[in-house]
């Protein structure tokens, strides 16, 4: 599946009409009717945000997240609005969305430390990809959340630094 996978970032600015549908589609087909989630989805940082997107062989979009610069909703970078399509989820293709998220983060937004708002069921799976809880569980829109923040990576130097004598 994730063979056939087209991955695109783009800025809003840089979206068709078309592709601006089937991200606001797929959002509320997960957020607003499976999860029954009746919040508003469509924000101003959708504005700001560079949108990744998952094309299957059939250029159906099947995994979106956005990735916000620092200051606008965290100090830091973060990524958010990750999800997928109910025929593809159990696939692996949610972990490669979010390396997808992640390297996009890193090119376009700077290396450092990239924070998520996680419904608190899935901690295991963004801790996978080096992501800590950060605080306590709080409620956002009636699904239990958890802060999450992966750290900056460390250089290589920084890594293998030894304390001088």
């Amino acid at each position: 599946m994730q063979q056939a996978m087209q991955w695109h970032w783009r800025a809003f600015d840089a979206l068709t009409t078309t592709d601006l549908y089937r991200i606001l589609q797929l959002r509320s087909q997960v957020f607003v009717l499976e999860q029954a989630i009746a919040y508003q989805d469509i924000d101003d940082l959708d504005l700001h945000a560079i949108h990744v997107c998952g094309f299957d062989a059939d250029a159906h979009l099947v995994a979106y997240a956005r990735c916000i610069p620092a200051g606008l909703r965290y100090p830091v970078a973060s990524l958010g609005r990750v999800v997928t399509a109910a025929t593809v989820r159990g696939s692996g293709l949610g972990h490669a969305l979010v390396r997808q998220g992640l390297a996009c983060i890193a090119a376009h937004l700077g290396n450092g430390a990239v924070r998520i708002s996680a419904q608190s069921h899935l901690q295991g799976f963004y801790s996978q990809h080096g992501f800590v809880a950060v605080g306590n569980e709080y409620l956002e829109e009636a699904i239990w959340h958890r802060a999450m923040e992966r750290p900056a990576p460390q250089s290589v130097l920084q890594q293998s630094a030894l304390p001088s004598a």
